[in-house]
């Protein structure tokens, strides 16, 4: 993963184990406040939180302790951790993408990953390159305008 993703998951595993576990330890005090913990549904949904909550944490602590930081391609050529700016060739709508590690993927957030068809297919382009993706709709060519 990149630098910025393996802080990105320290600062949510500060804020699960902080701030969401205070959270939902408040609901659990405030459901068993309302009496009979057998039929008290908010107490039975607040627990489950909990352990959804217990859950990711461990999830992403594992995730921490197997990450290794991989240093960022730079140049003019893209590949892992490279800003591509591209232009579909089809609706010459442009766009920009920053290609990551697959768990740091977020394609709303122009975030694809280096093993996804897109990702792949910019990898090793350069300005001017065409990429061609094939997607369950057709073939997509994009234009590779810029990489940084």
């Amino acid at each position: 993963m990149t630098a910025e993703g393996l802080e990105a998951l320290k600062a949510e595993i500060e804020d699960l184990e902080s701030n969401k576990r205070a959270e939902i330890a408040a609901q659990i005090k405030t459901a068993r406040e309302w009496g009979d913990l057998k039929e008290n549904g908010e107490y039975h949904a607040a627990k489950e939180a909990q352990g959804h909550l217990e859950t990711r944490i461990a999830v992403l602590r594992e995730r921490l302790t197997t990450a290794t930081v991989v240093e960022v391609t730079r140049g003019e050529v893209a590949g892992f951790g490279s800003t591509v700016q591209v232009e579909d060739e089809q609706t010459g709508k442009p766009l920009t993408y920053r290609l990551v590690s697959s768990r740091e993927a977020s394609p709303a957030q122009g975030l694809l990953s280096v093993e996804g068809p897109v990702g792949a297919a910019l990898q090793g382009r350069r300005a001017g390159d065409v990429a061609v993706i094939q997607t369950p709709g057709g073939e997509r060519r994009m234009k590779v305008v810029a990489v940084e």
